[in-house]
């Protein structure tokens, strides 16, 4: 399993972003969480076989809302992420 932590800029909230993320990570079976950051943008910890987690990691980056549009995508694998036994909308994680 690969555990990545996902920062997305650009217009990101108030479009449904979150909830469509969600729904996209509930299809292809990857589970962690979404939140807003104060700061406009959002932020995504994930956990998936490499190839779901690659199909995932695409369907961000070309923004799940149709209302989105990334402008930027930073990833970075982290082993510390917890596992998770779905796909949250929540705060960020502590």
């Amino acid at each position: 399993m690969r555990k990545v932590h996902m920062n997305v800029s650009g217009r990101v909230q108030g479009v449904g972003f979150r909830y469509t993320t969600k729904m996209v990570a509930d299809q292809l079976g990857v589970t962690g969480a979404v939140w807003n950051e104060a700061d406009g943008s959002v932020g995504i910890e994930a956990v998936a076989e490499d190839k779901v987690l690659e199909d995932f990691i695409t369907a961000v980056r070309n923004s799940p809302s149709p209302a989105g549009k990334v402008a930027r995508l930073t990833i970075h694998d982290d082993p510390r992420i917890k596992e998770r036994k779905s796909f949250d909308v929540s705060y960020p994680p502590q």
